[in-house]
């Protein structure tokens, strides 16, 4: 885990601008939903604008009457009161319904943005090469799908609408304003630029907070999935105090970086509030020496105060919504990000079929490292028949399961060729390469769902009579027969409801099922005991004849009857032979078999 110690820098968004156009781009396609949400709030506004204009002829004309009464010269006509009234009251239900109308359509736009970006970044995911994941924990990568773009969502849906009503209400209500005073309209015009200018500054300010926010909720993410996957073996070390310290450093960062963010962007109400009212007292003041100027209605007043305040709100509301739009910015720039990473090339300048692959592999002086500056497989050299048995064993961190990686072009090899029938395998499209592959891992992986739909993972199309033929060649199909459900048993999330070596049977009536042309066992027997282990031997046999296979083991006893044994060490190779051939060498293979055969007989 990085990034989480006590002196964390903060930074400013990479590219604010740029992942502002990127989110207006994206919403381009909603254009004609915007338009309308568009259109909806500002005749929602309109309608509300008008009001308080309104409003002031109630007041008005109650205020006429009464002097009319204490002249003698009339009194207050209440029916045109009422017929005011009940025009207020049809203005705000109209306002309403419109907000309701452009409120539901935004609701909606989001939802369709969330889901394409959610879409995005899962094909993006099946796109990425293996280096990337090598190099970011699983919860940091949830994150990107999870919390970034409900962040992004979720801000969008509500600062698009009121950006669009706080904007058209500025500019109506100072309409209005003008309307009924020029010079005290200007008055209030005046402080616009103050309200810009500290809302600048707290803004600016407020970004480099909100981006970090985002970025410690991910490494957050990833160290609460990383000890929460493996809570056994933390629970088993005893190292739940070392766990809760790491995550208390990285909660503090994000309790730093959340509360200034927060802080920052409340401070923008009552910093707006404060300036406000300075424009109530001048306004009140003004208006009052008007009035007795009679250069204006007493109505006009109430109205002109009305739309000072809501002025004056619509700022400080502006204020409030730059508050999501920097959380939408932060959180759209950590996905515009992800998807811009890098893709795993699946075409070939050649696009090679694999339709009459036999199974002969070449690796022709082949160097790799994970990092250029460190090379850790040196001129790997080696030649295999179709229908071979290669075993390839040596210590760990040899370089046994690299090579594995290289020939199913997770990773392309730095210098050299890795040939498939005399063919570079870069010259095939990937997928069509990974097609003739079939893989047994020394990790086992299963998901949720039945033991049948886990085994029909190499062939999704399979039917139960094929899945049962490869569990029985698997020698696991007993053991299914007995469960409860037999194979509509529901393996868990974790699948630690059936043991690790039934796990391992599973995976290998899988690889049956797949029938590949290429097998790859990566210490397949590892999790198996002795009897089942030799089950599996005898059913392994079988399924690689005719078949090229490389099986990568520890344990020596499981090999002896390879065509061919590599014997690997710091990346080359030093012995190549039969069992026989290797152990009347007296080399390096013979040390790893002799110390193995010791150790049993302890």
């Amino acid at each position: 885990m990085n990034n989480h110690g006590g002196n964390a820098s903060f930074e400013k968004a990479k590219d604010i601008k740029g992942t502002s156009l990127k989110l207006l781009n994206l919403l381009k396609e909603y254009k004609i939903s915007l338009f309308f949400v568009f259109l909806f709030a500002i005749c929602s506004t309109v309608f509300t604008i008008i009001g308080p204009k309104i409003l002031g002829n109630i007041t008005t004309e109650i205020f006429n009457g009464l002097m009319a009464k204490i002249s003698g010269t009339g009194s207050i006509n209440f029916d045109k009161i009422n017929e005011i009234i009940i025009i207020l009251v049809i203005l705000y239900l109209t306002s309403l319904f419109f907000s309701f109308l452009q409120g539901f359509i935004m609701s909606n736009v989001s939802a369709k943005v969330s889901y394409k970006m959610r879409k995005e970044l899962i094909e993006k995911i099946n796109h990425l090469p293996m280096k990337f994941f090598d190099t970011k924990t699983h919860g940091e990568v949830l994150s990107r799908i999870t919390n970034d773009v409900d962040t992004l969502t979720q801000s969008l849906n509500q600062s698009v609408t009121q950006i669009i009503t706080s904007i058209a209400t500025l500019i109506g209500i100072f309409i209005m304003m003008v309307s009924i005073n020029i010079p005290m309209a200007i008055v209030v015009l005046l402080i616009v630029p103050l309200c810009m200018f500290v809302l600048g500054k707290v803004v600016k300010k407020s970004q480099i907070f909100f981006t970090n926010q985002q970025k410690y909720l991910g490494v957050m993410n990833g160290h609460v999935e990383e000890i929460y996957g493996g809570h056994d073996i933390v629970k088993a070390f005893n190292a739940e105090r070392k766990a809760t310290d790491t995550f208390n450093d990285i909660n503090h960062e994000l309790y730093e970086t959340a509360w200034k963010s927060q802080f920052l962007s409340t401070m923008m109400h009552p910093i707006m509030s404060f300036i406000g009212n300075l424009s109530y007292v001048v306004v009140s003041i003004l208006g009052g020496y008007m009035v007795i100027k009679d250069k204006i209605e007493v109505g006009d007043i109430l109205s002109f105060t009305q739309y000072a305040r809501t002025f004056m709100q619509q700022i400080s509301q502006i204020a409030q919504i730059m508050n999501m739009v920097q959380q939408a910015i932060a959180a759209s720039e950590r996905v515009f990000e992800f998807l811009a990473e890098k893709e795993e090339v699946k075409t070939a300048k050649k696009g090679v079929t694999v339709d009459h692959v036999q199974g002969n592999i070449e690796f022709d002086h082949v160097h790799f490292g994970y990092n250029s500056d460190k090379i850790i497989i040196n001129d790997f050299s080696a030649k295999v028949k179709k229908g071979s048995k290669i075993a390839i064993v040596g210590p760990t961190g040899a370089g046994k399961s690299t090579m594995i990686k290289l020939l199913m072009r997770f990773y392309d090899v730095n210098s050299g060729s890795i040939k498939v029938d005399g063919t570079d395998i870069r010259d095939f499209k990937r997928e069509d390469l990974r097609s003739l592959f079939g893989m047994v891992l020394q990790d086992t992986w299963l998901f949720s769902g039945t033991i049948a739909d886990n085994i029909r993972y190499g062939k999704l199309d399979a039917t139960l009579d094929e899945v049962r033929e490869a569990c029985k060649t698997a020698s696991v199909d007993h053991f299914i027969k007995t469960l409860p459900d037999g194979y509509d048993m529901i393996i868990n999330e974790d699948a630690d409801n059936i043991s690790g070596g039934q796990k391992q049977l599973l995976t290998i009536a899988r690889v049956i099922l797949a029938d590949p042309k290429i097998l790859i066992l990566d210490e397949a027997t590892s999790s198996v005991d002795t009897r089942t282990e030799l089950l599996i031997q005898d059913a392994m046999d079988k399924l690689m004849e005719g078949r090229t296979s490389f099986i990568i083991a520890h344990r020596l006893s499981t090999i002896k009857n390879a065509d061919m044994i590599i014997v690997m060490q710091d990346g080359d190779i030093v012995e190549t032979g039969t069992h026989d051939e290797l152990l009347s060498k007296n080399g390096a293979y013979a040390k790893l078999y002799n110390s193995q055969f010791e150790e049993v007989e302890e």
